[in-house]
């Protein structure tokens, strides 16, 4: 298996900032996101006013100047899904939607703040119940019941995966657009999940209008929880703790941008970006001089 230098999760300005950077410095990375950027920049249509060199510029016109740049240096975006994110000494595995591994020798977190906060029961219950991969747990679920909660229509495909191994899965959207499944299965519930329950594994989702007695429950968000998504990660809140140079409390991961707390601003996080790649730079280098 080919190892990559760096992985960058996110394509907001923080992680493209960070691929340019680790390109321009030569390191062999691999950037996970959206081909389409940032969808909280391809929504602004007004001017950004304090993005220093561009003024004027709105977020649809700043992604459409990112994407430039990264087709003039040849960076592609894998639009592969991470899921999780484990540190193994001298390298991290990073575990895709389906269910791959890809391994690299550091790690700059970008993914954006993720709203919100986690379910009751869901940290108590991962891994004994609660999932954030149908398409990698899902042959432990086969023949039975499970509920869905899915955070954007893209995870509809998962959804489906599910129906074809399970005998019924409950799909909670938490988004307008109606869900379209190909399995009879899938039965669609619109109501908001308040709780998981269970003794020594799940046993029921709690929602704001019933109860539904399930063996697990998938969380598919677009983005997990940084403390979720990385074992042994610090937080606060919901960001990433990091020092000056975007260094996390596990040698050799790098947080940037709206992860790594406020203020919520692209200039902000761009800076950070470009930190956290010479600071992933540098690790790379001690550790080959130590060798």
């Amino acid at each position: 298996m080919a190892r990559y230098d760096i992985a960058i999760i996110g394509t907001g300005p923080a992680g493209l900032e960070a691929a340019v950077t680790a390109t321009v410095r030569n390191k062999n990375i691999i950037l996970f996101g959206n081909k389409d950027l940032s969808n909280k920049m391809q929504v602004v249509d007004h001017p950004i006013k304090n993005y220093l060199g561009l003024p004027e510029i709105t977020g649809k016109e700043m992604a459409a100047a990112f994407t430039k740049q990264l087709e003039i240096l040849g960076i592609e975006i894998t639009e592969t899904k991470i899921t999780s994110v484990y540190a193994m000494g001298e390298y991290f595995a990073l575990q895709t939607a389906d269910n791959n591994m890809i391994e690299a020798d550091s790690v700059i977190l970008a993914s954006g703040v993720v709203a919100g906060k986690p379910y009751p029961g869901e940290k108590k219950f991962l891994g004994r119940g609660v999932s954030y991969c149908a398409t990698c747990d899902a042959p432990l679920y086969k023949g039975k019941i499970v509920a869905v909660i899915g955070g954007g229509a893209n995870e509809e495909a998962e959804a489906d995966f599910l129906g074809e191994v399970c005998e019924k899965v409950y799909y909670i959207p938490l988004y307008k657009e109606e869900p379209k499944f190909t399995h009879d299965n899938i039965i669609v519930v619109k109501e908001k999940p308040q709780e998981i329950l269970g003794a020594m594994k799940v046993s029921t989702l709690k929602t704001d209008q019933n109860e539904y007695d399930v063996a697990c429950v998938f969380i598919l968000r677009e983005a997990q929880f940084p403390g979720q998504l990385v074992p042994g990660l610090a937080t606060e809140g919901s960001a990433v703790k990091v020092d000056l140079m975007m260094n996390t409390n596990i040698p050799g991961l790098f947080a940037a941008g709206d992860i790594a707390g406020r203020p919520y601003q692209y200039i902000k996080a761009a800076g950070q970006g470009n930190t956290a790649a010479l600071s992933a730079v540098e690790y790379l280098d001690a550790k080959r001089r130590a060798k």
